[in-house]
């Protein structure tokens, strides 16, 4: 019976917990177009392409 006073405030500490993780995530708009976020994954990025690089100028030593 003394195990429910130590597992009450252990409850109520991770329900404000997830109460305070869920409200910062509607205020920093986490869950704002969720669909472009889940459809950027399958599309590849365009990289621009890379020059070749020059040849290095060698002077041969005399």
């Amino acid at each position: 019976m003394n195990i429910i006073f130590v597992l009450i405030p252990i409850a109520i500490l991770f329900v404000i917990i997830a109460g305070v993780v869920f409200f910062w995530a509607i205020r920093s708009e986490q869950f704002e177009d969720l669909d472009r976020q889940g459809s950027n994954i399958l599309f590849d990025e365009e990289l621009p392409a890379r020059k070749p690089a020059k040849p290095a100028d060698h002077d041969p030593q005399p």
